[in-house]
């Protein structure tokens, strides 16, 4: 009577474990995992592969050896019958930036985490290999998709955050220390505090009251921002503060200037010295608002709201009404060149010192420092002249005699 053999065609396969021959396979309802304790080489392989077959032929002829001394070599092998040698668990960076960013929370604004962090967990999300081991390929990704300088950017976050993680003790080493430096990027190019003329002012505000550039297919004419872009001229005021401002802030004098909206998070904070300010309600300015006073206003009411009743978007105001005009302007000779609507303080804060007005005092207006305004506007400074008091046309009563 002939033994009924099963195929088993290789039901003991060679498999390889960090440069180590092993044998793998199952019997009696466990896998088992024999090291060969010999390096993957091919002459190794021939010796495994005729300790597999041998493992083969006991199981079919039904002599398989449950200690599985008989498939040792001479030299100690060590022997799993449970389960594979498992591979060392990577660390999630999303997880480890999220643990970062809640830390952060009570440290940095709102704005802050919901923009600035919000942003990295976004590239995180999309990165090819999130995990802190793969650091180098994640700088490769940063730099295939973005600016040399969003990357280097990102690098440097990513490295803030590993050094955090160090010091609560969550890993043993920072992998992205060195990777931000190794970024070369331009020069960054410092920020245009230019101002507009008085003249290119006046045609600013002229084109945006009389709608000159504006489309006849425009849902909103650009008069309905006029008085916006006035307060802007006429305060230096920075735009999030501007479009935060309500009726409760409008004094009979003066405005309270004490709290900004970031309209890309639509979020309402103080402003950004989180120091509140007064500023003087002149002839000028108190005619802009009573351009757009209601009969009897609600305090809580924007001044300058969007035409839904919220704040303006300061981001697509500047992209589709602001550039346009300006620019328009420019090419018709009105303007000399386009500069944003932030500019519009620039303009305010370098006006003033040319017409002599003291440094503190333009500082307290604005809502910075002293050393921020002679630092930057040190050229409107320059055209101060020192005043003539007419000593030199005096004669003494020496010279008299």
């Amino acid at each position: 009577m002939q033994t009924k053999q099963r195929d088993v065609r290789r039901s003991v396969s060679i498999i390889v474990s960090r440069g180590w021959l092993q044998l793998r396979f199952s019997y009696g309802g466990k896998r088992h995992y024999i090291s060969v304790g010999l390096r993957d080489t091919p002459t190794n392989r021939k010796i495994a592969d005729a300790k597999a077959k041998l493992i083969e032929s006991d199981i079919i002829y039904e002599r398989f050896d449950p200690t599985l001394e008989k498939y040792k070599p001479q030299t100690a092998l060590s022997v799993t019958t449970t389960a594979a040698p498992l591979p060392v668990p990577k660390t999630s960076l999303l997880d480890l930036w999220k643990q970062y960013t809640q830390f952060q929370q009570v440290h940095l604004e709102e704005t802050t985490i919901i923009r600035d962090y919000g942003k990295i967990e976004k590239r995180i999300r999309k990165f090819p290999t999130p995990y802190l081991e793969d650091a180098i390929a994640i700088q490769a990704h940063l730099l295939s998709k973005f600016a040399a300088e969003t990357a280097k950017r990102t690098l440097k976050q990513l490295s803030a955050c590993c050094n955090w993680a160090m010091r609560k003790k969550l890993i043993s080493e920072n992998p992205f220390k060195e990777l931000a430096q190794e970024v070369k990027t331009k020069k960054a190019s410092k920020v245009s505090r230019k101002p507009f003329s008085k003249e290119c002012v006046a045609a600013i505000i002229s084109a945006f009251e009389h709608n000159t550039y504006c489309s006849r297919y425009s849902p909103i004419p650009h008069s309905y921002y006029a008085p916006y872009v006035k307060f802007l001229f006429h305060t230096g005021c920075r735009p999030e503060e501007a479009i935060a401002l309500k009726w409760k802030h409008v004094e009979k004098n003066r405005i309270y200037i004490c709290e900004a909206v970031a309209t890309d998070v639509r979020i309402r904070k103080t402003t950004k010295t989180d120091t509140p300010r007064y500023f003087p309600i002149n002839q000028e300015l108190r005619a802009v608002f009573d351009a757009v006073r209601p009969e009897n206003p609600d305090p809580n009411a924007l001044v300058f709201p969007a035409r839904g009743g919220k704040e303006i978007d300061t981001h697509n105001f500047l992209n589709r009404v602001w550039r346009p005009v300006v620019k328009r302007l420019v090419e018709a000779g009105k303007v000399k060149e386009y500069l944003p609507q932030y500019n519009c303080r620039h303009t305010f804060i370098t006006l003033c010192l040319e017409s002599g007005i003291i440094s503190r005092r333009v500082a307290d207006w604005c809502g910075t420092s002293v050393a921020v305004i002679e630092e930057h506007y040190a050229g409107a400074i320059a055209h101060i002249q020192v005043p003539s008091f007419g000593l030199t046309n005096q004669t003494t009563l020496e010279d008299q005699g």
